[in-house]
């Protein structure tokens, strides 16, 4: 492996780690400090993960294109990008940065470093949700990609802050992260029985997204 992969698939790995790092803490801390306030542990948690999706992008953009997610990087790999071997190695990299990540939160509120959540995500409605988050999620990342890493990393942060509120299943948009995710019986987590649900609706939002945005405003790109 040359020396630019390895350093690739490692900000791959941290930034996602980091990534669990924050939902799946923030969840924990701003459920402890709401005292049964439901809002109050979302907005703690939303705001969170958004400012810290900005930062990581920001820190991780210029050595691997800061995926941190599977689906970001199969449409690297669609558009040709990444090559088949790269993008395999990123999803390696994310997965097990993710579980990596819910250990690491875990182990901060001294905590089992893996747990199989309880919580119930499942249905029409979570999976509807599920598919327009990730579609919105794509189309915030290939809408605004031509304006640089610093506006590509503020749209992503504060999308992903509004689609905790305005989506049922708060936006997981990402399968690496719902699997990870399985693995936290926090404020933060799924029931691994629902997570296959939650990923299947992911990639439909997700290809939905990518020839949207192809026929609308990458194609209008073209033309220009």
């Amino acid at each position: 492996m040359s020396g630019d992969a390895a350093r690739r698939l490692a900000a791959e790995f941290t930034g996602t780690m980091l990534l669990l790092a924050i939902v799946v803490g923030s969840g924990i801390m701003g459920e402890r400090l709401a005292n049964g306030n439901a809002a109050i542990a979302l907005l703690a948690n939303s705001l969170a993960t958004g400012g810290g999706l900005f930062v990581l992008i920001l820190a991780f953009a210029p050595v691997s294109g800061a995926h941190f997610n599977a689906l970001v990087t199969l449409g690297a790999l669609v558009d040709r990008t990444l090559r088949l071997r790269v993008a395999v190695g990123y999803v390696a990299a994310q997965l097990i940065g993710a579980l990596a990540g819910v250990a690491l939160a875990h182990a901060m509120f001294d905590a089992p470093l893996w747990t199989a959540s309880g919580t119930v995500r499942t249905g029409a409605g979570q999976w509807i949700a599920e598919g327009v988050a990730t579609f919105g999620l794509v189309l915030t990342i290939r809408g605004t990609v031509r304006y640089g890493t610093p506006v590509l990393a503020a749209a992503v942060g504060t999308y992903i802050a509004a689609a905790y509120w305005f989506t049922a299943s708060t936006s997981f948009a990402n399968p690496v992260v719902t699997i990870a995710r399985a693995l936290t019986p926090t404020f933060a987590g799924i029931r691994p029985n629902d997570a296959a649900g939650f990923i299947a609706a992911q990639c439909v939002g997700a290809a939905l997204a990518f020839v949207y945005v192809r026929l609308t405003i990458e194609s209008k790109l073209d033309e220009s």
